[in-house]
């Protein structure tokens, strides 16, 4: 079975957390938007090149790595003095699912496990992602990790998602794209 991965006991889960972005959308949106559609805008509005752009962003980007901040528009349209929201809305027809991604989450629903998204998108970006693929539909609840004052990475967040969301960690299987936020969440004992 080497190179294989292991199918989960759906008979020992009754929860299903799914992360958002990576996960079950398709990054290229984001990707592009951060790496080329931002810098570019940078670069317009300071009347500078794209790579001085980039250059600017840099020290931005690493300093908020890993916090809510890298998170939130209302920080970068301060930090950048844009607005962000108009900019993620304005390209918003670039939002896809992953394939497959809708008829998992349509049978995750199917077999009665409670499904559950848990992201670190701001909670207005999900709603543009929502306004556009009908997201909140396919879950019996939706959280942001702004609500909780700390993005999922954080080992502070799981008590208080588990606070407003009830499930038994043992029996709650996860999926993310991050492997901070994998490694908080099995911190926390989630499978």
């Amino acid at each position: 079975m080497q190179g294989r991965a292991r199918l989960p006991d759906w008979t020992a889960i009754d929860t299903v957390l799914l992360d958002m972005d990576g996960t079950l959308l398709d990054l290229g949106y984001d990707k592009r938007f951060w790496g080329e559609q931002l810098p570019r805008r940078v670069a317009e509005s300071r009347g500078i090149a794209v790579e001085e752009a980039e250059r600017l962003m840099r020290p931005i980007f690493e300093a908020t790595a890993g916090t809510l901040d890298w998170y939130c528009v209302e920080y970068w349209s301060r930090a950048l003095s844009l607005d962000i929201l108009a900019m993620k809305r304005a390209n918003r027809h670039e939002i896809d699912w992953l394939p497959e991604a809708r008829e998992f989450l349509a049978r995750l629903r199917a077999s009665g496990k409670r499904v559950v998204l848990v992201t670190n998108a701001h909670p207005e970006i999900l709603a543009i992602k929502d306004a556009h693929l009908g997201v909140r539909r396919r879950f019996d609840a939706v959280y942001s990790s702004h609500e909780f004052g700390e993005p999922k990475e954080n080992a502070a967040f799981w008590p208080r998602l588990a606070a407003r969301e009830r499930f038994d960690p043992a029996r709650t299987l996860f999926a993310d794209d991050n492997a901070a936020v994998l490694d908080a969440a099995r911190g926390h004992g989630i499978r």
